[in-house]
């Protein structure tokens, strides 16, 4: 009989769990151990995955460590009766979050062989951004929805899956955490999907990546109320080198870390350092300047991918109907300007200031590529 339902919870996750694969028999207590295989399908769904994760929380919460990693035991739920561990390492990610989150965001440490989809030998980490703070579990999903909607306009985007996790303690007096979370599909995972190379450098600028991938990342920030992120010094955006004929010795970009964004509307968010912005709500275009032709080019992408953007974020149920319409709200500060013909004004106006900025910090000697509180970020 056992063997038996071994067996057919093999055939059930083979066939129905393309995120995950199960080889080894189970153990005693029911589960299967050290059985978990990643693979391109963990992020080719839209189905909430329900995980546990069992490591010393009163540790993780106290130190936030961030080098040293703590042992854990991670659990798939196929069913109420049957599950999947996974023994692994986990630590603290982050910068910010580290800092001001009770419960900052996780890199979770699997083993090299557990991964064994094609090409990638190399993934052994998959990040978990986390709730943050009790209570706090709308800016999670609207910083998850922001990675929806760039899936929208690229393949150079990094997907998500939303999971719900149990987060219980090995430690004593310690009670579970139940919250949902979120994981990034591995920068590796990426870059083979896309047929390209991550490149890690901290001297390149926005002149050094394809003008289209560029214009398309820097308008969206400006859509989603992000100044955030820094291509110099690699701040909240990844480099690819990518294969195009057209633009040789230019790379893509991809960016990541929405937390900061005007769309999410963090209570801890603070607009870039020195931009003179009030608040995270008001938008700000850091891009290179384009002639206006460019420009309409660019934003024509965005008014074709309008309505799949507000259909995603009305139809994601586990965001409650306020948040929603808060969402909507902003990009219709974004598209109502677009519409009427001052997009591209303000764009133009912009885009000029910050050339003006970015000569006066250079005289000055200050290091234009840190574009973030650093009393919050150390």
């Amino acid at each position: 009989m056992k063997k038996l339902l071994c067996f057919l919870i093999i055939l059930f996750v083979f066939f129905y769990l393309p995120a995950f694969s199960q080889e080894d028999q189970a153990d005693s207590t029911g589960a299967a151990v050290d059985t978990l295989t990643l693979d391109f399908g963990l992020f080719n769904s839209d189905e909430i995955l329900n995980l546990s994760l069992r490591f010393d929380l009163t540790e993780y919460m106290r130190k936030k460590p961030k080098e040293e990693y703590l042992p854990a035991i991670l659990t798939y739920h196929i069913s109420d009766k049957d599950s999947i561990n996974k023994e692994i390492k986990l630590r603290s990610r982050g910068i910010a979050r580290n800092n001001i989150c009770n419960f900052p965001p996780i890199s979770l440490n699997f083993k090299k062989s557990d991964i064994k989809a094609p090409g990638m030998k190399k993934v052994d980490k998959i990040k978990m951004v986390t709730h943050c703070n009790s209570g706090n579990e709308e800016y999670l999903f609207k910083e998850f929805l922001i990675y929806k909607l760039y899936n929208v306009l690229t393949e150079y985007s990094f997907r998500v899956r939303l999971v719900k996790v149990d987060y219980i303690s090995t430690a004593k007096k310690t009670r579970t955490i139940r919250s949902y979370a979120f994981l990034i599909e591995p920068l590796d995972m990426l870059a083979d999907r896309t047929n390209s190379t991550s490149i890690e450098t901290l001297t390149l600028t926005q002149q050094n990546i394809i003008p289209e991938i560029m214009d398309r990342m820097n308008i969206f920030n400006y859509m989603i109320g992000n100044t955030d992120w820094s291509v110099t010094g690699q701040h909240n955006c990844k480099i690819l080198s990518v294969i195009d004929p057209g633009h040789p010795g230019l790379g893509g970009i991809v960016p990541y870390d929405f937390d900061y964004a005007g769309l999410v509307n963090a209570h801890y968010a603070l607009p870039a350092e020195g931009l003179g912005l009030e608040s995270v709500r008001v938008r700000r275009y850091l891009g290179d300047c384009r002639s206006e032709e460019e420009f309409n080019t660019r934003l024509k992408e965005f008014s074709e991918k309008k309505s799949e953007f507000y259909r995603i974020i009305n139809e994601f149920t586990s965001l409650d109907e306020k948040d929603k319409k808060y969402m909507t709200g902003y990009l219709d500060g974004f598209f109502n300007s677009l519409e009427k013909g001052y997009l591209i004004t303000s764009l133009k106006r912009e885009c000029r200031n910050q050339q003006v900025q970015n000569k006066q910090f250079l005289h000055q000697g200050y290091v234009i590529s840190i574009r973030y509180d650093t009393k919050l970020r150390q």
